[in-house]
C-alpha cells in the first residue's frame, strides 16, 4: 500500500515530518509484525516438515510392501531353482527342506473350447435370440442373446455376461474365411469340458462330439478334452487340475509351462529342481531393510534437531525441533523390532539375528558372524522368513511396521494430516493479522501525516504573523527616526 507520508521538510516549521511520521509509525507496528514475521517463518517450516516426513513414511512403507511381496518374499529361507525353466519353475515358502527333486512333465492341464457353425457373412452373420446354456462340471451359465444379435454382439455377450466365472468368447476365421464362435474355458482339468446348447443358429446343441476336432462347417469341440497336467517327481506319478501344482513336495510350488522335451531315444528328459538355503539373498534383503530403517531414522532427526548458529550455538530449530510427534513415531516403530514373533521357532526377535542399535546414532546394524552363525543352524532359513513374513498377513514384523507408521500418513485421519490441516488454518490465520497490521498502518499514517501536517500549517502561519509584527514595529521605529 502506498505510503500518505509527504516527504521533505514541512514549509511552515522546517521539520521532516515524513521521517517523523515514519518513525512512529514503525515504532507501533515493530512489536506486532515481528510477531506476525517469526510465527509465519516457524509455520511455513512445519509445513514443509510435514510434507518431508510424509514423503519419507510413505518410501518407508513402500519399501516393506516390496519386501513383504508373498508372489515372491524377500525373506525366502529358502530359494528353488528349475535348471529348465522353459518347462517348469518353482518356489518355495517357509516349510520347505534342502534337496534335490527330478521332475518330467508329461502333460499340461488343459481347459474346454467348442467352436460353433462355420459362417460365411462374418462377425455380422445373424443370430437368433434365446437363452445360451454354457454348462460346465454341473454348473449351467445361462446367457441373453437379444434379437436382431450377429456372431460378433454374441460374442460381446458371452464375454460380459461369462469373465467372471473364466468362460469367455471370440471369433476365428479359417482358411476358407468362414469364421466360428470359439468359447474357451480358463478352469483346467478332468471335468471341465464345457457342452453348449440354447442357440439353435449355432448349430451346437449340447450333444456335439467331445474330443476331437469339428469337421469344416460343423460345431463341436476344439482340440482334445480337458485334462489334468500330469509329472512325474523322482518317478512318482502326480496329477493336478491345474499347471500350478502345490502340495506335491512339501513348502514348494510347481509352475509347469510346457511338456518336457524328449531325447534321442524319444525318452522326455527330466527337470532338476534343487532347494537350497537362501543365506544370501536374506543377507541382502536384510541390509535392505535396515537401510530403509536407516533412511528413515536419519530423516526424523533432520526434522527434529537443532542446528547451530554462526557462533556454533544449537539455536537454529528444525521443522519439528521440540515437538512430541517424531519421538512417538520413532517409538512406534522401534517397538515393533523387540516385540516377539508369533512363530513357535528359537528365533523371536531381531536382535538374534545380529541386528543391533548402534547408540551414538540410534541406527541399526548387522553383526554379520552373530548372523552367519545363527544361519548355520538347521531350520534358520524358514524362521527367519516366519520372523518376517509372519505366520499370516498382519503378525510378521514388515506387517507390523507397515502398520506402526499407518495411524501418521492415513490420508485426512491420519495425524500427519490433521497436523497439516491445522498449519494451514494457522497459515490462513496469519495472513489475515498481516491484512489487518497493513490496514491500521495505512490509517495510522494518514492520521499522523493529517496532523503533522496541519501542525506545520499553523506554525507557518503564526510565523508569516510573527513576520509582520515584526515587520510593523520596525517600520514605526523607521517613521520615528525619520521625524
Amino acid at each position: 500500500m502506498a505510503s500518505p507520508i509527504l516527504p521533505g521538510s514541512g514549509l511552515g516549521s522546517g521539520l521532516d515530518i515524513g521521517s517523523i511520521v515514519t518513525a512512529l509509525v514503525n515504532a507501533d507496528k515493530s512489536a506486532k509484525q515481528t510477531q506476525i514475521d517469526t510465527q509465519t517463518k516457524t509455520n511455513s517450516l512445519k509445513i514443509s516438515g510435514v510434507g518431508s516426513l510424509k514423503s519419507a513414511l510413505a518410501a518407508f512403507q513402500k519399501s516393506m510392501t516390496d519386501l513383504g511381496q508373498a508372489t515372491s518374499p524377500a525373506f525366502a529361507g529358502y530359494t528353488a531353482t528349475s535348471d529348465t525353466p522353459t518347462v517348469l519353475g518353482a518356489t518355495s515358502n517357509s516349510t520347505a527342506v534342502p534337496g534335490s527333486y527330478s521332475v518330467v512333465v508329461k502333460n499340461l492341464a488343459t481347459g474346454s473350447k467348442v467352436a460353433s457353425a462355420a459362417f460365411a457373412g462374418g462377425a455380422t452373420s445373424a443370430i437368433p435370440s434365446g437363452t445360451l446354456k454354457i454348462s460346465q462340471n454341473g454348473i449351467d451359465y445361462n446367457v441373453a442373446i437379444p434379437a436382431n444379435a450377429t456372431l460378433q454382439s454374441t460374442r460381446d455377450a458371452i464375454n460380459t455376461a461369462q469373465a467372471s466365472n473364466g468362460i469367455s468368447a471370440n471369433i476365428v476365421t479359417d482358411a476358407t474365411g468362414a469364421s466360428r464362435l470359439v468359447l474357451s474355458s480358463s478352469k483346467t482339468g478332468a471335468g471341465m469340458d464345457m457342452q453348449v446348447s440354447g442357440i439353435a443358429g449355432l448349430e451346437i446343441d449340447g450333444t456335439q462330439q467331445m474330443g476331437g476336432t469339428p469337421a469344416p462347417g460343423a460345431s463341436g469341440a476344439v482340440g482334445d478334452l480337458a485334462q489334468d497336467a500330469k509329472i512325474t517327481i523322482d518317478g512318482l506319478l502326480v496329477t493336478s487340475k491345474s499347471n500350478t501344482v502345490s502340495g506335491a513336495i512339501s513348502g514348494m510350488t510347481l509352475n509347469l509351462t510346457s511338456v518336457s522335451p524328449k531325447d534321442a531315444s524319444g525318452a522326455q528328459t527330466a527337470a532338476t529342481v534343487t532347494v537350497a538355503t537362501n543365506t544370501t539373498g536374506i543377507q541382502t534383503s536384510l541390509q535392505s531393510f535396515m537401510d530403509s530403517y536407516n533412511t528413515l531414522k536419519r530423516t526424523i532427526d533432520t526434522l527434529s534437531n537443532a542446528t547451530a548458529d554462526e557462533d556454533g550455538n544449537l539455536t537454529v530449530s528444525a521443522a519439528f525441533t521440540g515437538d512430541s510427534l517424531p519421538r512417538s513415531l520413532m517409538s512406534d516403530i522401534r517397538s515393533q523390532l523387540t516385540m516377539s514373533s508369533s512363530g513357535s521357532g528359537s528365533l523371536a526377535v531381531l536382535a538374534q539375528m545380529g541386528v543391533l542399535t548402534d547408540k551414538e546414532t540410534g541406527e541399526l546394524t548387522l553383526d554379520t558372524k552373530v548372523f552367519n552363525d545363527r544361519m548355520s543352524t538347521p531350520g534358520m532359513a524358514g524362521q527367519v522368513q516366519q520372523l518376517f513374513s509372519g505366520t499370516t498377513s498382519t503378525n510378521g514384523l514388515l506387517a507390523r511396521m507397515k502398520s506402526a507408521v499407518d495411524p501418521y500418513v492415513k490420508p485426512g485421519t491420519g495425524l500427519l494430516d490433521q497436523r497439516s490441516s491445522n498449519l494451514t488454518s494457522s497459515a490462513a490465520s496469519l495472513k489475515s493479522q498481516q491484512t489487518a497490521l497493513d490496514i491500521h498502518v495505512a490509517s495510522l499514517t494518514a492520521t499522523l501525516t493529517a496532523k503533522y501536517n496541519a501542525m506545520d500549517l499553523l506554525v507557518g502561519q503564526m510565523k508569516a504573523t510573527a513576520s509582520n509584527i515584526t515587520s510593523f514595529f520596525a517600520s514605526l521605529d523607521a517613521q520615528k527616526s525619520a521625524s
